[in-house]
C-alpha cells in the first residue's frame, strides 16, 4: 500500500508544481476591484459624507439624551 500512496502523493505535488508554474508565467489580469475598488470606496465615502451632511444640518432634529420637555409638536399646515 505504501508505493501506491507515495505515487498518489507525487502525483498531487506533481500538479501543484504544475499549476504553480503556470500561474507565475501567466500575465496578471485585472479584476473589478483592482480597476474600480479606490474609485468605489471614494464614492461610497462621498455618499456617505453627503448624507449624513444633510441629516446634521438640514433636518429639524433635537439633539440630547433625552427628548422629554424638549420635542414640541409643530403646527399643522392645510
Amino acid at each position: 500500500m505504501f508505493p501506491v500512496a507515495r505515487a498518489a502523493q507525487s502525483l498531487v505535488a506533481r500538479g501543484i508544481q504544475h499549476t504553480a508554474v503556470r500561474q507565475a508565467h501567466h500575465k496578471h489580469e485585472l479584476t473589478f476591484h483592482d480597476k474600480y475598488g479606490t474609485m468605489v470606496l471614494l464614492g461610497g465615502a462621498a455618499m456617505f459624507s453627503a448624507v449624513w451632511g444633510y441629516a446634521l444640518t438640514q433636518l429639524k432634529i433635537a439633539w440630547g439624551f433625552s427628548p422629554v420637555g424638549r420635542v414640541t409638536p409643530s403646527e399643522w399646515r392645510e
